[in-house]
């Protein structure tokens, strides 16, 4: 009885010790193309402590500033070819691999459609999007697996040396655009559009290489100090009325975590879309405050010539794209269906929690 007793011990301490090495710490570095400085990675930071939470510590997350291992423009590639565990950015920056990851980061002028920053949250997560957007690395050819993480906007139209009354007016400047269509777009309607890193930005700005820049918002725009040389700013925009930062895991380091990793990542990624649109919500408030209030920033209305001159370039882009790529005709038509049921309750709501915010704001 005692060799029987002896052997059920040592078979316990076997199977516990077996259980310790198989649930063994998995380190994940992420590469960002961004500056450890910028708003968006206290977001990733976010979700990195969440999935350490969920996970008992057993995926841990180590964020990366851009440059650490290579540049922002090779963090994909490097993440394809397991160079790094991950990476950070915006699904549109890849846009030159396929053109319908601009639908997934950065759908310009709402898709042409009406979707905004929490409409899109909606036809993600309901509308058939996730779905869309996990076969979007099998078309680009990678060994990549993508948590959307951080929806953005509508962003500002941007900053600039003077006044801009007419599109005309802004004609006349350099402007710093996001890369893809929605640069493209501008360039379209005549704008001299020069795409860049956000960390090339404010340089740029302080040589003259461009006279006029649009980043995100307030609060990243701020820390990112463009206050310090511009002092006109616009915040509506059509370019990237939706904007999503996401992560890109290498395939093999994803498939190698265990299924209850998997979903905990997953259901991470899913809260940090919540977690990221409350967040931007008081951050850019108490953000243009401070800068209208403390930094002589003055706020303008756009000129209402940009409106529709960008939207109707923006939707002649999408419907070129649509012709010429069948996946990016799926993804779009995909959008188009939602708007149809969505769009018209959706912008009627808005319009109430519009009017609403104006009336308080005006009284202030």
């Amino acid at each position: 009885m005692k060799n029987i007793k002896a052997g059920a011990a040592a078979l316990i301490v076997t199977c516990l010790f077996a259980s310790s090495a198989a649930v063994a710490e998995v380190k994940i570095r992420i590469q960002s193309v961004l500056p450890t400085k910028a708003d968006e990675i206290v977001m990733v930071k976010d979700f990195a402590a969440n999935v350490a939470a969920l996970t008992n510590g057993e995926v841990q997350i180590e964020v990366l500033p851009d440059g650490a291992i290579v540049s922002g423009r090779d963090i994909l590639d490097a993440v394809d070819k397991g160079l790094v565990e991950g990476g950070f950015a915006w699904t549109h920056y890849w846009s030159g691999k396929h053109p319908a990851a601009m639908l997934f980061g950065s759908p310009v002028a709402g898709a042409g459609v009406g979707i905004d920053n929490i409409a899109f949250v909606s036809w993600f997560m309901n509308g058939g999007g996730r779905e869309l957007y996990d076969r979007l690395w099998d078309e680009m050819g990678l060994n990549v697996h993508g948590l959307m993480l951080q929806p953005v906007g509508p962003e500002a139209l941007g900053w600039f040396k003077e006044p801009i009354n007419s599109m005309d007016d802004f004609r006349k400047y350099r402007f710093r655009t996001p890369p893809g269509i929605p640069g493209q777009t501008y360039k379209d309607i005549g704008v001299a559009s020069v795409a860049m890193g956000g960390g090339d930005i404010l340089p740029a700005l302080e040589k003259g290489t461009i006279d006029a820049a649009e980043w995100c918002c307030p609060k990243p725009d701020s820390v990112f100090g463009f206050q310090k040389v511009l002092k006109h700013y616009y915040l509506q925009g059509l370019h990237q009325v939706v904007v999503n930062a996401d992560m890109y895991i290498n395939g093999d380091v994803w498939n190698s975590l265990t299924p209850e990793q998997q979903t905990a990542m997953n259901i991470a990624a899913d809260a940090s879309l919540i977690r990221s649109l409350s967040y931007r919500i008081y951050e850019n408030g108490k953000a243009l405050k401070d800068l209208t209030e403390n930094h002589g920033v003055i706020l303008h209305d756009t000129p209402a010539d940009y409106f529709p001159a960008y939207m109707n370039a923006a939707r002649a882009s999408l419907e070129k794209n649509a012709q010429e790529n069948e996946f990016f005709a799926e993804v779009w038509n995909s959008q188009k269906e939602f708007a149809r049921i969505a769009v018209p309750f959706w912008a009627g709501a808005q319009s109430s929690n519009a009017q609403l915010g104006q009336a308080y704001a005006k009284s202030l």
